[in-house]
């Protein structure tokens, strides 16, 4: 054995004390482990609270981020609005702002149609034109002339030449009007909430159309409007597009997304043919759809409006277009005339107004419609609801085609026999006694009479011996037009009597079936 394996071994030194890391080392387990899940907490609430931050933030770039001045045009719409009007407040008129489509060669003649519904100081809103009726001035704001103090004021529209236009069969007037609503809604217009668009040859029941656009929900997008009466028309365009002539609603927000967007858009769609179809496309990028509403008439028709007046949809009126394509709507006047007397029967009472109601006469074996504030028919047998209902032909499409398929309504045939005709008796005046409206028909006298006296005989004429019908109407209640029904009526005495007969209509009574059933 070697002697060093004999020595014993020294002791091994005493490792050095360790050096805390940090203060937690120091502490107690027991406070390391509270210490611990303090802080985990703090930094748990400060990653949640910047987080939130940067979900809630409502601009799209940091203040300090340079993007360009078409790219900041192109995202305004996303941008904070300022502050709304209260939404609680009733909508009226004045939250609306119209843009009414002319053009200065024919503005001084259509004025005459604008004046008839426009209601200045309640109303709200611009003529655009292409150029000034008066001057030659270039200036977009037009001093007005001493008889359109009653009128909206005229604005000109943009200059359009930066954009393309290609289509060979329209007019580049279609990219200016359909630009008409960006530019009323760039001029700023305080608690507007519903921009209208319609043409300088339309007639608008501004009541009615308040009364319709209350049941939306005007902060979302909304679209509203109606399709053309032309089959032809909604096929070539879009059945889901709104035509602007019957007038076009459109809430604040989508307008203002319009606004954002549309300069781009037009130069997307330079094959297009007009404004609405613009628009339209536009609209459709956004993704939202078209709201009909049955009141909005396009009108798009020639000859006679007898057979579309006489058998409105049981739907709030809300507009005509075209009422220098049609003949004059009542007989024995000109066009002017007879849309001064078809306005003053919409504001007598507006809801009403071309509401249908229908009635028998069992012993007689005749039937009775009556449209207010237009006509009276008397048909000298029984005609029943479904087919009264339908709208009869007496007027061609635009392309004039009066074939019954060229229509996206439900229509029938005139009645060829002279014997199945309707006597008719059209409104000559109309006044308010309290808050019931009353009009005057009148019987037509026409040529048909005396076919009636030789073709038809032994049967007598309906109502041989009357020549004018009174007709009493009582006001319908607000919320008519949020589930609407085809009103009732009665004849207060037999329709064998002489001289005048009278017709009282009113709103049926929900337990009531209807004056048609109560009468068969």
């Amino acid at each position: 054995m070697s002697s060093s394996s004999s020595l014993p071994k020294p002791p091994l030194p005493p490792p050095p004390p360790l050096l805390p890391t940090s203060t937690s080392s120091l502490l107690h387990p027991r406070r390391r482990s509270l210490l611990s899940a303090f802080a985990s907490s703090c930094s748990l609430l400060l990653s949640s609270f910047f987080w939130l931050s940067l979900i809630l933030s409502t601009s799209p770039f940091p203040p300090s981020l340079p993007h360009s001045h078409s790219h900041s045009h192109r995202l305004r719409f996303h941008e904070s609005a300022p502050p709304p009007p209260n939404p609680s407040s009733p909508l009226s008129l004045n939250h609306l702002v119209f843009g009414i489509a002319g053009s200065a060669h024919l503005w001084p003649r259509r004025k005459e149609f604008v004046r008839l519904w426009w209601r200045p100081g309640s109303m709200r809103g611009h003529i655009w034109l292409d150029s000034s009726p008066f001057s030659s001035s270039q200036s977009s704001v037009v001093s007005p002339s001493p008889d359109s103090t009653d009128l909206p004021p005229i604005r000109i529209s943009e200059d359009i030449s930066q954009f393309r236009y290609t289509n060979p069969t329209g007019h580049p007037s279609g990219l200016r009007i359909a630009r008409i609503l960006a530019e009323s809604f760039r001029l700023g217009h305080d608690s507007a909430r519903w921009f209208v668009l319609v043409d300088d040859d339309t007639i608008v029941n501004v009541d009615n159309l308040v009364a319709v656009l209350s049941k939306y929900d005007w902060t979302e997008m909304v679209y509203i409007g109606g399709p053309s009466e032309s089959n032809s028309a909604n096929t070539y365009f879009s059945h889901t597009m709104a035509f602007g002539g019957g007038g076009i609603a459109i809430s604040y927000p989508l307008a203002r997304a319009i606004e954002g967007i549309q300069d781009e858009c037009l130069e997307r769609y330079p094959k297009f043919y007009g404004s609405d179809d613009r628009l339209h496309a536009c609209i459709s990028e956004l993704g939202v759809p078209l709201t009909r509403e049955y009141g909005f008439h396009q009108w798009d028709i020639r000859g006679s409006a007898y057979g579309l007046l006489a058998a409105h949809p049981i739907a709030p009126f809300i507009s005509i277009h075209h009422v220098e394509a049609v003949d004059p709507v009542f007989p024995g006047l000109n066009a002017l005339e007879s849309l001064q007397l078809f306005t003053k029967a919409m504001k007598a009472e507006p809801m009403s107004f071309l509401q249908r109601a229908l009635c028998y006469d069992e012993a007689h074996k005749l039937s009775i419609s009556v449209s207010l504030g237009y006509v009276v028919q008397v048909y000298p047998t029984v005609v029943l609801p479904r087919d009264l209902e339908r709208s009869e032909v007496t007027y061609t499409a635009w392309n004039k085609l009066g074939h019954r398929n060229e229509f996206d309504f439900d229509t029938r045939d005139a009645f060829k026999s002279i014997c199945k005709k309707p006597v008719r008796f059209f409104l000559k005046e109309v006044s308010k006694e309290g808050n019931v409206t009353k009009g005057l028909y009148v019987r037509e006298r026409s040529r048909n009479d005396l076919k009636r006296k030789v073709f038809c005989f032994p049967r007598l004429p309906p109502l041989a011996g009357v020549d004018e019908i009174q007709v009493f109407s009582d006001p319908l209640s607000k919320n008519w037009h949020l589930a609407p029904r085809r009103l009732c009526s009665e004849l207060n005495q037999t329709v064998g009597g002489t001289g005048t007969l009278t017709i009282l209509v009113r709103q049926c009574h929900r337990e009531t079936f209807g004056s048609a059933v109560d009468t068969l």
